[in-house]
């Protein structure tokens, strides 16, 4: 039985050694051609933006945008991250002591003292609703000790989102030319923060009670557009003289959210009149749906192997298309889900990542199979060479399996019977 059992051991050694590694040939699916042309729908006007996007908050996809990957001063928008992290990465229950630095901080106040103490959930409500620096620094110097160290946890923070062309070096927008974003980037990081249920509370207060040790008042959400506009949920404006006017918007309409984002705005009703117009657009062109719910299963013939294949969703996938527009889905074989044509996705753009069910028994096959490149929605086959050495891989890796399992069913089998002769 021990030298049986240390063979297996060796051949799974040589096996994971020897497994090939699935490589699925990039491919472009035109979108179908229109039998009949329809007349080009008027995109919002921007006038007062020097940069805007919109997106559908379900799916991610971009509705609209305009210099959308240009980097611009952020101003108070800012934060939405300080505040996101704060949420996430410290107990809203913290009593946190308001340093002197805080205390003389620039710009927007609410006034906090020196040696004031505040649970953080206030703090992130006074900087969140009133747009309060001196909140915010409490916030940076609570978590990390400096604004310094708390800009370089934003930074990692919205790398992991995606946010590649965004860098910031404090936590509440005050001008510095290394403070800067882009529409997508803060469309990007105001999706993933209104996903969590505290935060979009926060944002969509429009006042509430402020007592504190040296100012006795009332917060005031500064953004209008949440008494302004039907469906509006948060987020958060700024505004200084470098950065001009910004602002970033949500709003739900049945089962449809959407976010815009604007920057460098000329005036502060601009940015309002932009904003309610790219909101309107979203609203009246599109309509987002629920593809698969969560752990839902579904069989696809991958786009490219030509095999049946079962997936499951680990979270909803939804897919925005225009109006009266029924979404086509093609996936490959890795599970990267594609929306074909669609006048909103790419045909090379992942619009969600489904897993892949695959029994073991099947797991040999699925391999051999990816190594041919297969088009099942025009119903072509292109196979491409393999080398000798990869073909000969890939045999070998699956003999080596099938004898794997041979050999498990032998020790089973003895097992049983030195349990029936005992």
């Amino acid at each position: 039985m021990r030298p049986l059992q240390g063979l297996i051991a060796m051949m799974f050694i040589i096996l994971a050694l020897l497994s090939p590694v699935p490589v699925f040939a990039e491919e472009s699916v035109q979108p179908a051609e229109d039998q009949t042309q329809q007349p080009a729908e008027q995109l919002p006007e921007m006038p007062h933006s020097e940069s805007a996007v919109l997106i559908d908050a379900k799916s991610g996809a971009v509705l609209f945008a305009k210099n959308e990957t240009e980097r611009l001063y952020p101003a108070s928008i800012t934060k939405i991250v300080t505040g996101i992290i704060a949420l996430e990465q410290s107990d809203p229950a913290d009593i946190v002591t308001v340093s002197k630095n805080a205390r003389g901080e620039d710009g927007t106040r609410i006034y906090l003292a020196e040696g004031e103490q505040k649970p953080m959930l206030d703090l992130i409500e006074g900087m969140l609703i009133n747009s309060g620096n001196d909140a915010a620094t409490a916030i940076a110097e609570h978590i990390d000790g400096t604004n310094e160290q708390f800009a370089q946890r934003m930074n990692e923070f919205v790398r992991k989102l995606g946010a590649w062309d965004t860098n910031f070096v404090n936590p509440s927008g005050l001008p510095d030319e290394n403070q800067y974003t882009t529409a997508r980037d803060m469309a990007k990081i105001a999706q993933y923060a209104m996903e969590n249920e505290q935060f979009r509370q926060v944002v969509a207060t429009k006042s509430r009670p402020w007592v504190g040790q040296e100012w006795v008042s009332k917060l005031e959400n500064h953004n209008k557009m949440l008494k302004s506009y039907e469906g509006a949920i948060g987020v958060k404006n700024g505004f200084t003289q470098a950065a001009g006017y910004t602002l970033v918007s949500a709003a739900e309409r049945g089962d449809m959210e959407l976010i815009g984002v604007i920057l460098k705005g000329d005036t502060d009703a601009g940015v309002y009149t932009d904003m309610a117009n790219l909101l309107d657009y979203g609203f009246a062109h599109y309509t987002s749906s629920q593809y698969m719910a969560e752990d839902e299963k579904r069989t696809f013939v991958t786009r490219d192997t030509g095999k049946s294949m079962e997936f499951i969703a680990d979270k909803p996938f939804w897919v925005t298309m225009k109006d009266g527009v029924v979404p086509t889905v093609a996936v490959d074989s890795s599970g990267r889900a594609y929306v074909q044509s669609s006048e909103v996705y790419s045909p090379s753009e992942t619009a969600a990542a489904l897993v892949p069910i695959v029994p073991l028994a099947e797991q040999a096959e699925v391999q051999i199979a990816s190594i041919t490149k297969s088009d099942p929605l025009n119903g072509t086959t292109r196979t491409h060479k393999a080398s000798g050495w990869s073909l000969g891989i890939t045999i070998a890796w699956s003999v080596m399996l099938l004898f794997m399992l041979l050999s498990a069913r032998i020790m089973y089998v003895r097992q049983r019977r030195r349990k029936l002769y005992k």
